[in-house]
């Protein structure tokens, strides 16, 4: 009896011991496929195999380590910044270029700390939120305030225009590359002082031309002669028109509450104003306005630039609009009429419409974009010595068109209508 039982237990001890090499080799398998192999259709014990997965996977560590210092090394010395923060907006890492950028002394190589301690930038925040979000690359460009404690060098340290751009990493993760704007807005405030200073030079003796030629026109009796000063004449006004155009602009740019007189307007009335000065150019191709809105809307307002807008809107659909066609006016209120925080205004003709290539930079300076759509005149009557053709227009008018909007707090957008086919430019004004 007792050696049936030692039998029985012995039988029992091997059946468990099996079991548990037989549950043991099933791991090891398990844990073999999830190493490299490196040696497919090599017949080895499982032991080796796993010996020589371990390796493997040791060996491809040490590869993705010293792959991971060649990228930041890379990154070390390119001339963007780039951070990396983690599920809990925690910086992980960082370039030289992006420490000088954000001006993070405080933060060293190794160290772990929130982005917000070290960085007080909202809209750099809400961009990696908004990326983490949405899973998709984002992008944002603004002005960044340095932080600094020390009052000795803070009147040393500059605002820069900084532009950022994210992109979504695993297990939430996300990398911003960072570019310095600053340069190309200190180039293009540059130029825009240079060629304002220009303008402002031309101005006085531009009026002294026209006036020799206005004189000249009086004078001169035979009709050949007149024809040359005749012809002058269109241009030299074209260029001091030009020069005007310029210098509102960048008067506008610079101060824009201070070139409004803000007050309250009537809108169905001004718009109807602009359209009866410009009525004699639309008889000429007979050429309708149709309004589509209240009747009577108030708006706190420049009259006169508001004014200067529509004239210049409705003059470009008259140019570009069929003959007997109708131009569009609509005007609604945002987001009830009962409560409206906003006015939008929509001008649509059913002319040619924009190249698709033309809209990012219709509102542009000096930008006339496609042939097809450059406004020109022919002249009558031809001379082998003079040009036949004078281009008109600044290429400023929708440019100013949106300084004006800008600066009554509103915007200003520039679409093909899908129905129409012509151009469609879209207003948005603060009610009050």
């Amino acid at each position: 009896m007792t050696l049936l039982a030692f039998i029985l237990g012995l039988a029992l001890g091997i059946s468990f011991w099996l079991w548990r090499q037989k549950k043991l080799y099933r791991q090891l398998e398990q844990i073999l496929r999830l190493l490299p192999s490196g040696a497919e259709g090599v017949s080895l014990p499982l032991l080796s195999l796993l010996r020589r997965g371990i390796s493997l996977s040791n060996q491809h560590c040490l590869e993705l380590e010293t792959q991971l210092k060649i990228d930041q090394q890379i990154l070390q010395v390119a001339p963007l910044g780039y951070l990396q923060v983690d599920e809990e907006n925690q910086l992980i890492w960082c370039n030289e270029q992006a420490r000088l950028l954000l001006q993070l002394h405080r933060w060293e190589p190794g160290q772990v700390r929130l982005l917000l301690e070290l960085v007080r930038s909202y809209e750099l925040d809400h961009l990696i939120e908004q990326t983490r979000h949405q899973q998709k690359p984002g992008e944002q460009e603004w002005v960044f305030h340095p932080d600094c404690a020390d009052a000795a060098i803070i009147a040393e340290m500059r605002s820069l225009t900084l532009r950022a751009s994210s992109w979504p990493l695993p297990n939430g993760q996300v990398g911003v590359f960072l570019e310095n704007r600053q340069p190309l807005v200190e180039l293009s405030q540059a130029r825009d002082r240079w060629v304002s200073d220009l303008a402002h030079e031309l101005r006085t003796p531009l009026t002294s031309i026209r006036l020799v030629i206005e004189t000249l026109q009086k004078r001169l009796q035979q009709d050949k002669e007149r024809q040359w000063v005749d012809r002058l004449l269109p241009e030299v006004n074209r260029l001091i028109n030009l020069v005007q155009d310029w210098l509102e602009l960048s008067q506008l740019e610079q101060d824009p509450s201070k070139h409004l007189s803000l007050k309250s307007v009537e809108l169905h009335n001004l718009i109807y104003s602009a359209w009866e000065t410009l009525e004699p150019l639309a008889r000429q191709k007979q050429l309708s306005l149709k309004y589509f809105g209240p009747d009577t809307l108030y708006l706190k307002a420049d009259s006169s630039r508001l004014t200067q807008v529509f004239l210049n809107l409705l003059d470009n659909s008259i140019k570009y609009s069929p003959n007997e066609g109708t131009i569009h006016i609509e005007v609604t209120l945002l987001p009830t009429e009962d409560a409206p925080n906003s006015v939008q205004i929509h001008i649509i003709d059913f002319g040619i419409g924009f190249p698709e290539s033309d809209l990012p930079h219709i509102f542009e300076r000096l930008y006339q974009g496609d042939p097809s759509r450059r406004r020109h005149h022919e002249l009558s009557g031809t001379s082998e010595d003079l040009p036949v053709r004078v281009t008109t227009g600044s290429g400023l008018g929708l440019a100013i068109v949106r300084q004006i909007i800008l600066a009554h707090g509103g915007l200003v957008k520039a679409r093909n209508h899908p129905e129409t086919g012509g151009a469609w430019l879209h207003i948005e004004l603060p009610s009050s």
